[in-house]
């Protein structure tokens, strides 16, 4: 593996990633940061709407645990899966309450530390330990799974063989090099549909480079679609919201779903929102209410100021383009 290290380090050097902010930094908070943000979405979308701003509001662990939730998950909004930034939350509250007199919060080094606070798995703790601790470990995500299981013509991905695989081949001598690399190759030279097998730092010892498709065999499964009834209700031109309980866009402020809608409520469109496992759609009714009914009530001015989710922002609009 020495020779295939230093084609590695060479790849990287010449076309890796290497301006993204958080891999020119040694701050295991901004790194921990980029990691959450990065899970369920592109590099693109973080770097150009969420990072920068979501640390000038939140510049340390301290400062992000001393936040209330709702400022966290307004800030958070429209990068989804908002359990990663509740879970982000909760851990730099836990780091912030646990500091010692006088001194900075800061997240362990240990990767069984790590393993312990919310929000933290396996390949993010592999991670933070690699790129803020500079430790001789390998990460798993996606990118890499896929390299590897072509590297060893694999075509179901073992998760214990494939991390059994990972510490074998990890360059310990440049785990940050090495482990940035493996996420750029992946990304743009060993692709899902079309990669470039010739240009491929392991194109030498790559024993799935003649059928690369085949590895790992992807799985195919229908995305379910679920339909609800979302009742606007309206009193003194304000509309009520609820904040959400259940496990699902916990923390959110919402419109609540309704069985059956009132007979006296309007229909007055639906909306349409993909999730990665199932798709959402919502009929949307109004309902002119005669007297307060609800605990919380918003102008729709209010409520772009609060944390919601994409799919009540597009049920908002709809009703504002309905008014018109």
């Amino acid at each position: 593996m020495r020779s295939v290290h230093r084609k590695i380090r060479h790849w990287y050097t010449r076309h890796g990633r290497t301006d993204l902010p958080w891999r020119n930094t040694a701050d295991p908070y901004t790194i921990w940061l980029s990691e959450v943000m990065l899970q369920q979405t592109q590099v693109k979308t973080v770097l150009e709407r969420y990072y920068f701003p979501f640390l000038e509001k939140f510049p340390s662990i301290e400062a992000l645990g001393k936040a209330p939730l709702d400022a966290v998950l307004k800030q958070w909004e429209g990068l989804g899966y908002y359990t990663r930034a509740k879970n982000l939350h909760k851990t730099a509250q836990l780091l912030t309450q646990e500091q010692a007199p006088g001194t900075a919060p800061v997240l362990p080094s240990a990767i069984d530390a790590l393993i312990q606070l919310p929000g933290i798995g396996k390949n993010t703790a592999h991670a933070v330990a690699a790129f803020a601790f500079r430790q001789p470990v390998p990460v798993m995500e996606a990118n890499v799974r896929r390299i590897l299981c072509r590297i060893y013509a694999m075509e179901q991905a073992d998760e214990k063989m494939l991390w059994k695989i990972a510490y074998e081949m990890v360059d310990r001598e440049h785990p940050f090099e090495y482990n940035q690399a493996m996420m750029d190759i992946g990304a743009t030279l060993c692709t899902p549909k079309t990669p470039q097998c010739t240009a491929c730092p392991f194109e030498s010892i790559c024993q799935g480079k003649h059928d690369p498709q085949r590895y790992p065999t992807k799985k195919r499964r229908a995305v379910p679609t679920r339909e609800q009834h979302i009742m606007l209700n309206l009193y003194d031109n304000k509309l009520a919201l609820t904040k959400r309980e259940g496990k699902f866009l916990h923390g959110l402020w919402g419109f609540p779903a309704t069985e059956v809608p009132l007979c006296a409520a309007e229909y007055i469109g639906e909306v349409t929102h993909a999730y990665t496992h199932f798709k959402l759609t919502c009929k949307v009714y109004l309902y002119d209410a005669l007297e307060k009914t609800e605990d919380h009530y918003f102008t729709p001015q209010q409520i772009r100021r609060l944390a919601i989710s994409k799919v009540d922002e597009k049920i908002l609009n709809l009703y504002l383009d309905s008014m018109k």
